[in-house]
């Protein structure tokens, strides 16, 4: 690992990651790297700096910021022989987590360039029927959390999270059972189902929002998505099962469901879909796990030995 494009995102983590980008910097010149750093003044600015850093030749791609610049650099470096080097330095970090990546230490994730291993995972991609192409690496969501979403997009008032759990009350008094048709494509051939869900969650990997499990069975290896399905009318039971997702014991609740495809085509009228944090589009979409799509640079794996 001699040469690497270091992309940050000003805005990750209220305004961190440009800290945390100059100390992992000064870490990979330590270390002998040789570092181009690029920030881009917008998500498509940036898209075409990694593009460019890409044609230019680089040993990695490393991003400093969150979840959402991890997604804009999955547009760039998907099937290709590049790897990805991730700085935590978001809210959610929910990539950085599912690989063991150290957060809050910009200089021991910096040594992760160095010294870790590339790993091929599997990257989920979305198709929609508005000609949206896009790459995802945790989680695609679609149905209340994404309501909820929509109302804190338009709200411009309160700031931070306040925003996020007034979103979340207000769609809580409207809360109702969404219809969904859901098609699950397999070496066995195609089984639609017919359903009322409260959400539909699509994982590559298993948390969402910070640390939710909410596909805690999800493996980015097996070359398949994990789906977890949620039919609740009824606020009190949603308010309680809400705490059971950071443990991912919820799968075990009756009005909770679950399936593992390598693609499945999703229908639900008037609902959009995010994936990483992000905006996608509007449903119907197909989304499907592409296997080995990734190559992502973490920590060795150790063997713990018995003393003596």
């Amino acid at each position: 690992m001699t040469r690497v494009t270091v992309l940050t995102n000003p805005a990750s983590g209220h305004g961190r990651a440009p800290h945390a980008a100059e100390r992992a910097i000064t870490q990979l010149h330590r270390r002998g790297v040789d570092v181009v750093a690029v920030a881009g003044r917008d998500a498509e600015h940036a898209r075409q700096l990694v593009a460019g850093a890409l044609d230019r030749g680089m040993d990695a791609l490393v991003v400093v910021g969150g979840d959402g610049i991890v997604s804009l650099a999955l547009q760039v470096i998907a099937q290709t022989e590049i790897p990805l080097a991730i700085i935590p330095a978001g809210t959610g970090n929910d990539h950085a987590r599912e690989f063991g990546i150290p957060a809050h230490d910009p200089e021991a994730a910096a040594d992760v360039v160095v010294d870790g291993v590339a790993d091929e995972v599997d990257l989920g991609r979305i198709v929609g029927a508005d000609g949206t192409n896009k790459w995802f690496g945790t989680v695609m969501a679609a149905g209340f959390d994404s309501l909820v979403t929509d109302r804190t997009n338009r709200m411009r008032w309160p700031h931070g999270r306040m925003r996020y759990n007034l979103a979340m009350v207000a769609e809580l008094s409207k809360l109702r059972l969404l219809p969904f048709r859901l098609t699950f494509s397999g070496p066995g051939g195609d089984e639609e189902i017919l359903t009322d869900l409260t959400l539909a969650a699509f994982g590559n990997t298993r948390s969402y929002g910070g640390g939710m499990l909410i596909c805690p069975g999800a493996d980015p290896t097996d070359g398949l998505l994990d789906v977890t399905m949620v039919a609740s009318a009824s606020r009190s039971r949603l308010i309680r099962l809400f705490p059971r997702v950071f443990k991912g014991t919820h799968v075990h609740l009756d009005e909770v469901q679950t399936a593992r495809a390598r693609t499945i085509a999703v229908e639900s009228p008037g609902i959009n879909t995010y994936a990483d944090g992000e905006y996608v589009c509007p449903l119907p979409v197909q989304v499907s796990a592409v296997p080995g799509a990734l190559k992502i640079l973490r920590p060795r794996r150790t063997v713990s030995r018995p003393l003596g």
